[in-house]
């Protein structure tokens, strides 16, 4: 990064976390459009519209170190833009194909391809651009560019109940192409790159398959919430349509929030203390979220606050403390996988066991106590680590795979 150009590429890098978040719940946010109104999806064909964007994440995200090397990050940076671009625009093409429903699903499964195309380059790149744009505070740099990453999680469901209200939910992917299209020109003229910091490649100790294996799991802890959340409101609460969107809404503005009052007060809470501590959140909020009576369907909207505060730094502390033992594109890709096994494997389950909503959720809590204890395992196994002779964390996040 150059000094000259440095504060142009904070607001490239940090835009470009706030509209990945936008880009990426703009999909969720939209799931009673989905599975309503002239789209008419069942259930299970709405889960499975996620297995191309999880597939090609995954494959981003593991080859986008290789291609980090080859291209450039700047030039992945640029890609993950466009990518994006191609989904919102092929979103937006779909309502004018809701008649003939294979063609209008194909769109559909095509423009998930490319948010997870997008999504698998945009984010290694962005926390790697982040942690060399502040090498002296790196886990706040990159909870700061998460928090913004959140806040665009967070302004989905806001912002695509107002443009349904008008009558017009597709303002909201016609309004982040042309946010993405503007960024993208901002950004090409940058010189973009994390100069100078150490490309390491990451060693396949204890530590690295702890750290994937977290990533795994809060995958599918993040996704019962973020994908689900609307749908449990109203197939379980009865909630009117306007209150399950601020579930979701409240999920990833607690998320958000979440992540700058950790990031505000790491020198009173260490951030290895927070990754401790915040598993046990979610899981309280997954065995409260399953006693919600139907009668109180405002509670599920806290409950879902409540999981939102216990995700939001559990995925930036977890690329930043890993940064030493995994790459951002392996952690990526095994969030990812986890993320899919949520996102579609949800409704086959409830299939195959015969188990509610609530059930499911409430059994979901044993995966936040299994995080819990993990975060456990990698704090220590980390500080005995750091403890070791010669033993030296990178100062900023350029770890490729």
């Amino acid at each position: 990064m150059t000094r000259a150009g440095g504060r142009r590429e904070i607001v490239a890098v940090y835009g470009g976390g706030l509209l990945q978040g936008l880009a990426l719940v703009t999909f969720p946010a939209a799931s009673a459009v989905f599975t309503g109104g002239a789209y008419r999806l069942t259930e299970r064909a709405y889960g499975l519209m996620f297995a191309p964007q999880v597939a090609l994440a995954i494959l981003a995200a593991l080859l986008g170190g290789r291609v980090q090397r080859r291209w450039g990050d700047k030039r992945v940076f640029l890609a993950g833009l466009a990518a994006n671009l191609a989904s919102m625009a092929l979103l937006l093409g779909s309502r004018f194909v809701t008649g003939a429903h294979g063609a209008t699903y194909a769109l559909l499964l095509t423009a998930t391809a490319f948010m997870g195309t997008g999504f698998g380059l945009t984010v290694p790149v962005v926390n790697t651009l982040a942690g060399a744009l502040f090498p002296g505070r790196v886990d706040v740099a990159i909870l700061a560019l998460n928090a913004l990453l959140g806040l665009g999680t967070a302004l989905a469901p806001v912002l695509i109940a107002l443009y349904t209200a008008l009558g017009a939910w597709w303002g909201l992917p016609l309004t982040i192409a042309l946010l993405v299209a503007g960024l993208f020109a901002w950004s090409a003229p940058l010189p973009l790159a994390a100069a100078g910091a150490p490309r390491l490649t990451a060693a396949r100790s204890r530590r690295f398959w702890l750290f994937l294996t977290f990533a795994f799991g809060y995958g599918i802890v993040e996704t019962l919430n973020g994908n689900w959340a609307i749908l449990y409101m109203k197939g379980v609460l009865h909630a009117a349509g306007s209150l399950a969107a601020l579930a979701l809404t409240a999920f990833w503005a607690a998320a958000t929030a979440g992540r700058v009052l950790f990031a505000g007060i790491e020198r009173q809470l260490p951030a290895r203390t927070t990754f401790r501590l915040l598993p046990w959140v979610v899981g309280f909020a997954f065995l409260a979220t399953s006693l919600v009576p139907a009668s109180s369907p405002g509670l599920g909207v806290a409950c879902f606050g409540l999981a939102g505060l216990g995700c939001s730094a559990l995925l930036p502390l977890m690329i930043s403390l890993g940064s030493a033992d995994a790459a951002p594109g392996y952690l990526i890709a095994f969030y990812q996988m986890g993320y899919g096994v949520a996102a579609f494997g949800l409704d086959p389950l409830r299939s195959a066991t015969g188990l509610g909503m609530r059930a499911l959720y409430g059994g979901a809590s044993a995966i936040a106590v299994a995080l819990g204890a993990l975060a456990v395992m990698i704090v220590g196994a980390r500080g005995r680590s750091r403890r070791a002779p010669g033993s030296k964390r990178p100062r900023a996040l350029s770890v490729t795979t």
